[in-house]
């Protein structure tokens, strides 16, 4: 049987140097531009190990306790030979991971305790998150959900969204219902328009908001017919992550357009990484790139305080320094708000009141 030349198969690469030989070739093939491919060819933990990429003390045991998975795009948009390389250390694991230092919990937030169905978060009195998938286009090392997204409950089945858009409709608070997860949009296309065309159909939810972040990861899966159909209704707003400005490719680029031009706004929610984007240098021209492209600069968090991200975390001084010297560089429509989701706290936290606080 003939070996299909575009599929990644564990151990195929001897070294770092066919891969990366081999990403050059695959980037001319009219696969690349299809989620589906992209899908398929993600590299594990397994590829990785015979790499030679987890040779870091304790790397292989963070690979083992935190998932792994990165796509054929967001490979290529890194430089693999060097490891300080901000997009390779958002997906790369190393042995700090493992460290269980600085207060970091499983389930800060207490999600698991906010649940009145499967996969139905209800935190704020206003907005209902609904977890619809447990996959990513790439395992985020810095992920609020690391500990939690392998057995994530979901709401996944017409049984199950018939029964949150009951929960929805019998409280007349929630104004806005985001879909999360995992990554809404690594579901099929009429799986994600089931969603959002269930609940931007209840007269009292104004906005649907989609969370995800394939426009920096997997930017091939915003298609012209996927961002026309989000658009129909006039309730759909997409947040994204993008987290350095070395994200924002060409790609990225035609993936947020097709949607603001079908009426879909696009905010994007940064988190601040430690020794990634912690620098005025990283942060300007990653917001002045996100409103060239038209993508509206909205928050730098801080970290959450999650096991396993503890070597990430920016601490709110020094975050406080940076937006204050940020804000001295750029103007208003791309100077986001930098912020923490404090367990407990009725709303986010900017940061300068987080430092006048300690």
């Amino acid at each position: 049987m003939r070996r299909n030349r575009q599929q990644v198969v564990p151990g195929r690469f001897g070294s770092v140097a066919e891969l990366l030989e081999w990403l050059e070739r695959v980037r001319k093939n009219k696969n690349w531009s299809d989620w589906h491919w992209q899908v398929r060819n993600s590299l594990g933990a397994v590829d990785l190990a015979r790499l030679g990429l987890l040779q870091q003390p304790d790397a292989a045991e963070a690979a083992l306790r935190y998932a792994v998975g990165v796509t054929p795009y967001y490979l290529a948009i890194g430089d693999l030979t060097n490891e300080k390389d901000p997009v390779v250390r958002q997906w790369l694991p190393c042995g700090e991971e493992c460290a269980l230092a600085n207060g970091g919990v499983r389930d800060p937030f207490g999600e698991a305790g906010s649940t009145p169905l499967p996969g139905v978060v209800h935190r704020f009195a206003d907005r209902v998150l609904v977890m619809t998938s447990d996959r990513c286009a790439v395992r985020c090392r810095h992920c609020t959900r690391k500990n939690a997204m392998d057995g994530l409950p979901l709401t996944h089945s017409v049984a199950e969204l018939q029964a949150a858009v009951d929960y929805v409709s019998a409280h007349s608070k929630v104004r806005e219902v985001i879909l999360s997860g995992g990554d809404p949009l690594l579901d099929g296309d009429s799986s994600v328009l089931r969603f959002v065309r269930a609940f931007a159909a209840l007269p009292q939810i104004d906005a649907v908001r989609i969370g995800t972040r394939v426009l920096s990861t997997l930017p091939m899966r915003i298609t012209q017919g996927l961002a026309v159909a989000l658009g129909e209704s006039g309730k759909v707003w997409v947040n994204t992550q993008f987290n350095h400005e070395a994200e924002l490719t060409a790609e990225a680029a035609v993936a947020c357009r097709r949607l603001v031009e079908a009426g879909v706004p696009v905010s994007n929610q940064s988190v601040l990484l430690r020794g990634i984007n912690d620098s005025l240098a990283a942060l300007e021209g990653l917001c002045c790139g996100l409103q060239r492209i038209r993508v509206r600069p909205y928050y730098v968090f801080i970290g959450d305080p999650v096991m396993g991200t503890e070597h990430l975390r920016v601490s709110a001084t020094r975050a406080a320094k940076l937006a204050k010297e940020l804000a001295q560089r750029i103007g208003g429509l791309a100077m986001p708000r930098f912020v923490a989701d404090i367990p407990g706290a009725p709303s986010k936290t900017d940061v300068g009141e987080l430092v006048r606080c300690s």
